[in-house]
């Protein structure tokens, strides 16, 4: 059995993360997927959310937003749209765009994209809880 995963997040714009860990949660569509070392083959699709990794005693933090995640034995490769460390969010700005679209989803629906809305205020929201 193998004693540590590999963990590699990566989005269109960057390696976000290329860890050895112990554990990992994903944000799974129905819930969160607890990985740990030599788990089932899987592919699962994300949702906007909190990854979590452990290493040691040590419990880290990544905000990732859609994408998928294939599970291989001791291998967890993410890909997803958005993936920030809590040092890389900015808090203000987060806010900021909660506040917009929450404020967009309580006017006028007619011409609003009321999924990209809630999308947006799901990241912000997100964004805000691992900023701390």
């Amino acid at each position: 059995m193998a004693n540590k995963i590999n963990l590699e997040v990566i989005t269109p714009e960057k390696l976000a993360l290329r860890e050895a860990v112990d554990e990992v949660v994903l944000p799974g569509l129905t819930g969160e997927l607890g990985i740990l070392p030599d788990h089932e083959p899987l592919i699962t699709q994300l949702k906007t959310g909190i990854l979590t990794y452990r290493q040691g005693g040590a419990q880290q933090k990544l905000h990732v937003s859609g994408g998928f995640a294939e599970i291989l034995g001791d291998k967890v490769s993410v890909l997803a749209d958005v993936a920030e460390k809590p040092e890389e969010i900015d808090a203000d700005r987060a806010k900021a765009a909660l506040e917009r679209a929450e404020k967009r989803l309580g006017g006028n629906h007619e011409t609003l994209d009321v999924p990209r809305a809630e999308l947006k205020k799901e990241r912000a929201k997100t964004r805000l809880q691992i900023a701390g």
